[in-house]
């Protein structure tokens, strides 16, 4: 993103919101900040201005420690102007409603072990608007905590800790309903974007990558809606926990690698819906745990290490149109109760026969390998992934079934790969 460009989506989102204030509060007055003018200080600004006002900050670097925002105004930062916390205080704090921070350059919070020390930090501020910022070395980038109606767009997060302990998340939000995360770049963080009794939301169009933890990671969040984001290089992808009605679809998930990775985690979620998502170049692609009533359609699993992982504790989960391309393991699971619905996709593996030429294997498909299942108990055994042995446990298994489930088959294999383009 250029800086010219940058400079325009900041002008415009500024006079937008000075006319809706202007709408709202009647007649607003506008206060300019310029470290060679009258006023020299944000927070006198803050001071003087009245509900509806808009604060203008001329390009400087401001090292005012923390800046308190507590009525209803616009900051809008003019040539990206720096606030600096010198390593010691959080930038910004924010207890009114309707107040909006555009434009600004924040680097250089303190931090914390006990303290979520930010450089915005909001708290019970509803409809809240942080546009177009950029964030560097910050131990929380942007905490909210208890508000509603909020929009977090375009902002641009880094930070260059080394270890977990040593950052925040780059966006946190806690007890928080009707929010709307867009187009933001975050990474080098714990989580990138972490979501905790979180309700009613969208997170759209990031860019979450090397993380620490998670690109997302998110608790108790019911009714929310994440859609066309891309999760790369993350520590282990995204986790989904304890929640209801998630819908996920056209997201990216990455080259997240590792011991313990995968691309996205289900751990007792329920009646959610997992569509035209990419998984490519993960350890596991989907790793589910105590899941209940998904659906999962129109995925493509490419080149991962195992393409998905459903342990024997999932029920009433349904696998339909999706295709797998390239996996070392399409499927694998803990165990031989099968209670889920695997129909209707495409599997690279196949290798069944369509004489009637209706685009529909005449076989079932095994996707469990016996393979899969050694490994599954004994992971070290591995190491054979491509020797003779395991192509003759295998070919054993398709004579005589002894070990893998059953019932976990694909009964309608399609011939032809769906090659959805996202």
């Amino acid at each position: 993103m250029g800086r010219s460009y940058r400079a325009i989506q900041i002008i415009a989102a500024g006079i937008l919101l000075s006319l809706c204030t202007l709408n709202v509060y009647g007649q607003s007055i506008t206060w300019v900040v310029d470290p060679h003018g009258k006023l020299k200080s944000i927070q006198s600004a803050v001071r003087l201005a009245k509900t509806g006002d808009t604060i203008r900050v001329i390009h400087s670097t401001y090292k005012e420690g923390n800046i308190i925002i507590d009525k209803s105004i616009t900051l809008v930062g003019i040539g990206l102007p720096t606030l600096d916390g010198e390593n010691k205080f959080e930038i910004l704090t924010i207890v009114a409603d309707d107040v909006s921070i555009i434009g600004f350059r924040m680097i250089n919070t303190g931090a914390g072990s006990i303290n979520d020390i930010s450089a915005v930090n909001a708290i019970e501020a509803d409809r809240l608007h942080i546009l177009n910022n950029e964030f560097e070395n910050t131990f929380f980038g942007i905490h909210l905590a208890n508000l509603s109606g909020s929009v977090i767009e375009g902002n641009m997060l880094h930070s260059n800790a080394v270890a977990e302990h040593e950052i925040g998340n780059g966006i946190h939000a806690w007890k928080c309903d009707s929010l709307v995360i867009r187009n933001n770049e975050v990474g080098g963080h714990r989580d990138g974007i972490y979501f905790e009794f979180v309700t009613h939301s969208k997170v759209e169009s990031n860019y979450s990558h090397h993380n620490m933890r998670y690109g997302l990671h998110f608790m108790f969040s019911h009714h929310d809606h994440y859609h066309n984001n891309t999760f790369h290089n993350n520590g282990s992808g995204v986790a989904v926990m304890y929640t209801q009605d998630v819908t996920m679809t056209g997201n990216r998930f990455e080259d997240n690698w590792g011991a313990s990775s995968y691309g996205l985690l289900l751990k007792d979620i329920r009646d959610s819906f997992i569509e035209r998502n990419h998984f490519s170049r993960n350890t596991v692609g989907i790793y589910m745990e105590g899941s209940s009533r998904c659906r999962f359609k129109e995925n493509v699993f490419n080149k991962n290490g195992w393409a998905v992982k459903i342990q024997a504790n999932c029920d009433e989960n349904v696998f339909s149109k999706n295709s797998f391309l390239s996996n070392t393991f399409d499927l694998a699971t803990n165990g031989s109760l099968v209670l889920n619905t695997v129909d209707h996709n495409y599997w690279d593996n196949y290798q069944g026969y369509d004489l009637n030429r209706d685009g529909v294997g005449d076989v079932p498909y095994h996707p469990v390998s016996l393979y899969s299942m050694v490994v599954e108990k004994m992971p070290s055994s591995v190491m054979l992934w491509r020797s003779f042995l395991v192509y003759l446990l295998d070919r054993t298994e398709k004579v005589v079934p002894s070990i893998t489930p059953e019932n976990l088959k694909d009964l309608h294999p399609v011939m032809k790969n769906y090659d959805y383009r996202f």
